[in-house]
């Protein structure tokens, strides 16, 4: 009867610990989950938050704002579920915010300014942000229209404007880098990157003929082009005249003629 007993007790006592072990378990993989969708949220938020930190760089219209508060509040409130205390707390008032901001830009309609009004930074730390920032932007527009956040007619057109931003800093960044090169003596290189330049001209003007900027850098490159012709024809040395017939000295070392 004891024996019994003790059998019972020894079975519950394992049966508890397997049922603690499970459970413990369980635990820890709801908060693996739960701490991996927290870091891909925080991913989000951060990437959204980079793109709207320089967006002065690049002002758009009140539809890609929208976008990215959208994509920004979604992941904060995905966040705000699987975060522990207090930073719950956090997430939650900053839903808020969001969500203010969200309204306010619906009840306004704001166009994006003329492309042709963005200045393209001088400051070297200022232009690979933009760069980034582009790139970055591009990327979550697609993602969104992936998802049917963003109407086609929508983003065909912001995507446009990316490309063409893209585009001008491209160009720029090859007339300034033919300049450097020109300077350098480098004329066949500076020559490449000037072809270049106005290849990529060409195929803006296919979209927007009457872009200004077209026009301008058109100019400037065309006047970069005959500055390296008129370097290279200064650098080059003249050719060595080869005399058609013999000289009088020559004629004094030849072997003499056998008659």
């Amino acid at each position: 009867m004891i024996f019994t007993v003790v059998l019972v007790v020894i079975s519950a006592l394992l049966l508890l610990i397997i049922g603690i072990n499970i459970f413990q378990q369980h635990k820890q993989r709801i908060d693996s989950e739960r701490r991996v969708q927290h870091q891909r949220q925080r991913a989000i938020i951060d990437e959204t938050e980079a793109v709207l930190d320089n967006i002065a760089l690049f002002p758009c219209s009140d539809d890609v704002m929208i976008v990215l508060y959208r994509r920004l509040a979604e992941a904060v409130e995905i966040a705000s579920n699987v975060a522990q205390q207090p930073k719950q707390q956090e997430y939650q008032r900053r839903l808020i915010d969001l969500q203010n901001q969200i309204q306010q830009l619906l009840s306004s309609n704001t166009k994006a300014p003329s492309i042709d009004s963005i200045q393209i930074p001088d400051n070297d730390k200022q232009l690979i942000t933009l760069v980034k920032m582009l790139k970055k932007l591009k990327a979550i527009l697609r993602v969104e229209h992936s998802k049917g956040k963003v109407e086609p007619s929508i983003f065909t057109v912001e995507e446009n404007r990316i490309n063409n931003m893209q585009l001008r800093i491209n160009v720029d960044a090859m007339l300034d880098r033919a300049k450097v090169a020109k300077n350098m003596k480098q004329y066949g290189s500076a020559k490449q990157l000037v072809h270049k330049a106005l290849s990529t001209l060409n195929a803006i003007k296919l979209k927007h003929p009457e872009d200004p900027f077209i026009t301008l850098k058109h100019k400037e490159a065309k006047e970069l082009v005959n500055e390296l012709d008129g370097s290279q024809v200064k650098n080059t040395p003249a050719p060595s005249v080869k005399l058609n017939g013999d000289t009088d000295i020559d004629a004094l070392f030849q072997p003499k003629k056998k008659w």
